[in-house]
């Protein structure tokens, strides 16, 4: 039974170590568009606008608010 739950406690540090390559990974992608301003600008609307579809659109489906 040791065994089953030493091998069930790595799973956390498993998913956050996967979390935390995808997006230093991302963010290897994306920094040389932060350096030009108006691709910097972009990439933050594109995010923002991303972001906001997503949230609307859960709003939305789950009937929290007025949309």
């Amino acid at each position: 039974m040791k065994d089953f739950w030493e091998n069930v406690s790595r799973y956390p540090r498993y998913f956050i170590t996967f979390t935390l390559g995808i997006f230093f990974s991302i963010f290897g992608w994306l920094k040389p568009l932060l350096k030009n301003p108006v691709s910097a600008i972009a990439l933050f609307g594109i995010v923002f606008g991303g972001g906001m579809f997503v949230l609307l659109t859960l709003r939305g489906m789950l009937g929290l608010g007025g949309v």
